[in-house]
């Protein structure tokens, strides 16, 4: 059985009824060019690079304080990142801090192939270039030798 219309329309009367059956609409196929275009910008890629970083163990950022004055060493605080977009190509800038003694080499290598990953998956941008500058390190054991 098909559904008749019993909405109010200016054209129909109260209580009239809309003759035939209602029909859902349905899209009609559209090509991908000619949907529209999807537009990310250099701000939104940073953050997600920033969120990235911080995923990354041993990785954190200064967080607090004014113009760097107060800030706190936080390995849960995500990395400042900077992007520049060049087309279909980001390059990246991140500063971060890291714990230590660890590996740098591998955490840094851990951090650039997550950060890529991410932003290449999220955005369909690709990741051309990323510059990281270790700011500072975070030393795990925080005991003094004793002087002799």
């Amino acid at each position: 059985m098909v559904a008749e219309s019993t909405a109010h329309s200016p054209l129909l009367g109260v209580g009239e009824s809309a003759p035939g059956p209602v029909l859902p609409l349905k899209a009609l196929p559209v090509s991908a060019e000619d949907r529209g275009a999807t537009t990310i910008p250099a701000e939104v890629v940073a953050k997600i690079a920033s969120q990235a970083a911080s995923e990354v163990a041993h990785i954190g950022a200064a967080a607090g304080g004014v113009l760097g004055v107060g800030s706190r060493r936080r390995l849960t605080a995500r990395p400042d990142a900077e992007c520049e977009l060049y087309n279909r190509s980001a390059v990246l800038r991140l500063e971060v801090g890291s714990d230590f003694p660890v590996p740098l080499v591998e955490v840094m290598t851990d951090l650039r192939d997550h950060v890529t990953r991410r932003v290449e998956s999220l955005t369909g941008i690709e990741v051309g270039r990323m510059d990281v500058e270790v700011s500072w390190l975070n030393p795990v054991d925080r005991t003094r030798r004793a002087l002799r």
